[in-house]
């Protein structure tokens, strides 16, 4: 059994500039991947150094655009334009881009670009910690993490069989270049299989799964975004689910919030349609376009597959853009702002999230005790 100790979500987190799906991060797990008993303090605390976009383009009709380029591109973080350091298309090579987005082999950041550090974030970093620089992105993100949390749930009875197979579909149907893990949740949640590109080793996975109890939705899902925030490369996490949550302690919108906040894109796949519970379809609505994501509502097993087709073709459409963010005194929410540049493709829309969190403090306390069940060893020895 896993405890985890929540004030309002997640354990601790200090963010210095911004976090993104290919960014660059120093992660610290203060207890390791265990969750400990309640009178031990667990801390996840992620320092940034880049701040990476994962951007959809889309015209009127809902085709992606592609073949854009950096120069097609102008963001803007609290008004302030930034300056692209990275960029790729899909899975295509990330190409580096100087200040006038010409194409570049080394990326590092010029000292007068590094964002001001709060004084926490200024101090040594621990031994544990990982520092990798902008440069090393050029060679480390190709392909996708993807995390898929299957609901196993007493609701999920009827359609188990089917949610296997769209699942085992969608696992088949990535590209070559992505990891996928998958989890599994009821009560608590199971790691059943790690991130890897062994699809065989994730359908097994798959079909290894078995039906619970009470569904804990968001507390699995604040412990999946929590093993997906230190990753590089474009990260997300699909959600399969078919009831609401009756067994969390933690509320959506903090979930949606470390999301958001370490640059993590949720997809939902619900098997309920919103009319018959719009209080989780609010919920759901809420979490992905928060992150970038999406939400479907799938009545049948055809409506399934589809939604699991489009979010393989999303993830192979985005945009991923970095970028240093310049001098901001704003130590809170910084709002970002994505734009083309050339009038001609102001009709077409972008889809992508809408900031981040400079410095986000969350202790954990004795206040609410959130019991995430896992399987035990197969949590520990992640």
């Amino acid at each position: 059994m896993m405890i985890i100790k929540a004030s309002k979500f997640y354990a601790r987190i200090g963010l210095c500039a911004g976090i993104g799906t290919g960014l660059v991060v120093l992660l610290l797990l203060a207890a390791g991947p265990r969750f400990a008993a309640q009178d031990e303090a667990t801390h996840l605390r992620v320092n940034v150094v880049l701040v990476q976009l994962n951007v959809a383009v889309t015209d009127r009709k809902g085709n992606y655009v592609s073949g854009l380029r950096p120069e097609d591109f102008i963001v803007t973080e609290d008004k302030i334009p930034e300056k692209i350091s990275t960029f790729e298309e899909g899975n295509g090579a990330v190409i580096g881009a100087t200040q006038n987005h010409g194409v570049q082999n080394s990326i590092d950041p010029p000292d007068a670009e590094q964002p001001a550090q709060p004084a926490e974030a200024a101090q040594p970093a621990q031994p544990s910690m990982v520092m990798k620089s902008a440069s090393g992105i050029l060679s480390q993100t190709t392909g996708a993490n993807v995390f898929i949390l299957f609901d196993t749930s007493n609701y999920m009875y009827r359609g188990f069989v089917f949610a296997q197979d769209a699942i085992s579909d969608f696992v088949r149907s990535m590209d070559d270049a992505s990891r996928i893990a998958f989890y599994s949740y009821s009560r608590d949640l199971s790691r059943a299989t790690k991130l890897t590109p062994d699809r065989f080793s994730v359908v097994n996975g798959v079909r290894s799964t078995v039906a619970g109890d009470d569904a804990a939705l968001y507390n699995s899902l604040l412990l999946t975004v929590k093993d997906a925030a230190p990753l590089t490369g474009r990260k997300a996490i699909v959600v399969f689910s078919n009831g609401p949550d009756n067994a969390s302690s933690v509320p959506p919108e903090d979930v949606a919030e470390l999301a958001q906040d370490s640059g993590t894109i949720i997809y939902i796949v619900s098997t309920r349609m919103a009319q018959d519970d719009p209080v989780s379809a609010a919920a759901f609505e809420r979490m992905s376009k928060a992150t970038g994501g999406k939400a479907y509502f799938a009545g049948n097993w055809r409506k399934e597959k589809q939604a699991f087709a489009s979010i393989r073709d999303d993830l192979g459409h985005l945009y991923s853009i970095s970028y240093y963010p310049q001098p901001n005194p704003n130590h809170g929410w910084r709002s970002i702002s994505v734009r083309l540049a050339n009038p001609d493709m102001q009709k077409y829309h972008l889809r992508t999230r809408d900031g981040y969190r400079l410095l986000q403090q969350s202790a954990i306390n004795n206040e609410t005790v959130a019991s995430v069940g896992s399987d035990g060893e197969q949590a520990d020895s992640r």
